[in-house]
């Protein structure tokens, strides 16, 4: 749906055209709450696991991660480099290890997916836009009908650029053919909330509560009355 598209009848006139959506941490439990998880049982403090991991998540670079993400390593030759990087901080643990452990029960999952799939259904573009390892193939459909709930994904993987940087959200937007001012994005780490917001998307930080952000979604969209909330704990819109 194009900016120029015309709401279904008996909907308000809105200011939003699309909503683009992180993966994890929006559908799924965050990756970050998983790895701090899993690294505090080893007696990791949750700063050390997350960079072990990650590295600078708010930069995008030529950290392991970051190539993996960009689809620039494979997952082997990842693993390797961040067991190596990890080794030579004095840290015996195989960071790839603290993502790929057991995760508790999704309660929310079902919740976020029938929100995401009412918003599209209201006439709403939508995309998905996230940072993917190629080697996880397909397995992350399973967890949620992808064809579903998008118009477009914007996979980083084989775009070759990750989020934060803004060409992962002007990719999205491009194919969707709708402006920066009329989208709305969903991630759970600041940085990319923060990236999108710089081009003019109104953007929520998701939080453990994911719930919460869509019910922020929802006034956003015109599917909810209220005034968003725009600080304090949960979901945080922005500008």
């Amino acid at each position: 749906m194009s900016a120029t598209d015309h709401d279904p009848p008996g909907v308000p006139d809105r200011t939003i055209d699309a909503v683009l959506f992180d993966f994890g941490g929006v559908f799924t439990l965050s990756p970050f709450d998983t790895v701090a998880a899993a690294g505090k049982e080893l007696g990791l403090d949750e700063a050390v696991a997350f960079d072990l991991c990650f590295g600078p998540y708010d930069q995008d670079g030529d950290h392991p991660w970051h190539r993996l993400e960009r689809g620039e390593l494979s997952l082997i030759d990842a693993r390797q480099a961040l067991a190596e990087m990890a080794r030579g901080r004095g840290f015996d643990v195989d960071p790839l290890a603290l993502l790929i452990g057991q995760r508790p029960e999704d309660d929310q999952r079902d919740e976020v997916v029938a929100r995401a799939l009412r918003v599209r259904a209201s006439g709403v573009a939508t995309a998905c836009v996230t940072n993917n390892v190629a080697e996880f193939g397909e397995a992350w459909r399973s967890m949620i009908p992808v064809d579903d709930l998008f118009d477009v994904i914007v996979d980083s993987c084989r775009a070759g650029v990750r989020k934060p940087d803004a060409r992962m959200f002007e990719l999205a937007l491009a194919e969707l053919s709708v402006r920066a001012e009329r989208a709305v994005f969903l991630d759970d780490h600041p940085s990319n909330v923060a990236a999108a917001a710089r081009l003019g998307i109104r953007s929520i930080l998701v939080g453990p509560d994911r719930v919460a952000a869509f019910d922020e979604l929802d006034v956003l969209v015109g599917l909810a009355s209220g005034t968003a909330r725009c600080a304090g704990e949960g979901a945080v819109c922005a500008p």
